[in-house]
């Protein structure tokens, strides 16, 4: 192994192990403001990536992934399994991974490769491949504009061709963004010395979308200008911690459809952080929000019941329930239809309108957005809810990972703007 790849993998053991104040000889001119990453959706596989940059190739956005893996070339930084980052790296290991004989943390072999366990969040399949360390690319930002590009180095692994099944054509791999130490969000605070914190704005199809990571504001163009992160700051959401998973949950104590809570069986939306089962989780690989049963189908009844009067079309698979897109009236918010809330603890709601409960199939189609978890639905833990990327879509949300809370935004185009109004024209600051 260089002296080169040796310092790097020292620099990240320091940087997982060690505080912020001991790090100062290795980062002579750290960059002091948050970073910018463009956002897109293939509307093929409603897949969404983020342009940090490897090799100039996009990564899929896996919001309850643990780590960062990519394609390397044949010839690649390795890390030792001696090192605190193969242990690390090793943590929250996938269930449906089996661990191969060689490269494991804490090996007495002075020559081991530490080996890591890329997950397919879409189909489930895992690998083994060396971790690694890449260089990533982005711009540094002030909320309101790209300013100057920053490159970094991130620790993550390597790909093997089967975990890159049924991800966005051209994508490179994937980009996780849990709570878990190795994440994107995670090591951008740890390398680059800012917030612990980062907003995700996912756009709808054919437009672009924002990420900051490391603090700060973020400002969407409107009449006037938006700044909507120091709102978000005043009164965020507390995560639930999952031991068995990074992944963010939050406390729903109930669900309403028109104002009327629609009844549900008790407890039916708890996370069970014994056993890592239910609750409800945040995912952006799951295309539309997808419910066990018991709750899908009294949600379901209860739209039905407060949709009545609209005429219904054929269903539209993966839909089960779909109206004439003629019969509906528009609002600012999306087709003219009973809310659905989320209802969450001090009274306050997360409100899906008919811009986040109605996606429009084709010409003459809409249909409820919802679907009735089963057996291929491919997410770790079995929660009772996912909400999906449709239903975040246009709304911004601000990931505290230091405090462990979330800020919602609610759909942007109530105050006119939306995540495709960041401003992507380089500034000066």
């Amino acid at each position: 192994m260089s002296r080169h790849v040796r310092t790097l993998v020292l620099v990240f053991s320091l940087l997982l192990v060690s505080p912020p104040w001991t790090l100062a000889g290795y980062q002579q001119h750290p960059p002091s403001k948050p970073i910018l990453a463009r956002l897109t959706k293939d509307p093929s596989t409603s897949l969404y990536t983020i342009s940090i940059k490897y090799g100039g190739a996009p990564l899929v956005v896996d919001l309850a992934g643990p780590l960062l893996w990519t394609r390397c070339p044949p010839v690649h930084r390795t890390i030792p399994c001696r090192s605190s980052v193969c242990r690390v790296a090793n943590r929250n290991h996938p269930a449906s991974c089996a661990y191969t004989s060689g490269g494991q943390p804490g090996s007495t072999d002075r020559y081991c490769v530490c080996t890591a366990y890329p997950y397919n969040p879409v189909t489930g399949q895992c690998g083994h491949a060396d971790a690694t360390t890449v260089t990533l690319s982005a711009s540094a930002t002030d909320g309101k504009n790209p300013l100057f590009p920053v490159s970094f180095y991130a620790v993550g692994s390597c790909a093997p061709d089967g975990p890159l099944t049924s991800l966005t054509s051209g994508a490179a791999g994937v980009a996780g963004l849990s709570r878990l130490p190795l994440s994107l969000p995670s090591q951008v605070a740890s390398t680059l010395k800012v917030a612990k914190e980062f907003a995700l704005c996912l756009p709808g199809g054919g437009d672009s979308g924002a990420a900051i990571f490391g603090g700060g504001p973020f400002q969407l163009l409107a009449a006037p200008p938006v700044e909507l992160a120091e709102g978000l700051r005043k009164d965020p959401l507390p995560l639930l911690k999952n031991p068995m998973n990074g992944a963010y949950y939050f406390r729903v104590i109930g669900v309403a459809v028109n104002l009327v809570r629609v009844p549900l069986p008790r407890r039916a939306l708890d996370l069970n952080a014994r056993r890592g089962t239910g609750g409800v989780t945040l995912s952006t690989v799951t295309p539309y929000t997808t419910l066990r049963s018991d709750i899908y189908r009294p949600l379901r009844k209860a739209f039905d019941a407060a949709t009545s009067g609209i005429p219904r079309a054929a269903p539209v698979k993966p839909f089960d329930m779909c109206y004439q897109a003629s019969a509906l009236g528009s609002t600012r918010l999306g087709f003219a239809v009973a809310n659905i809330d989320l209802m969450l603890d001090g009274g306050r709601n997360w409100t899906l309108p008919g811009g986040s409960s109605l996606v429009q199939v084709n010409e003459q189609t809409v249909c409820f957005a919802f679907l009735e978890m089963g057996s291929t639905t491919v997410v770790p833990g079995s929660p009772a809810v996912i909400l999906g990327g449709f239903q975040l879509e246009n709304h911004l949300l601000l990931f505290n990972l230091e405090k462990g809370t979330l800020g919602f935004s609610g759909l942007l185009a109530g105050i006119r703007t939306g995540c495709s109004n960041f401003n992507f024209t380089m500034g000066t600051s």
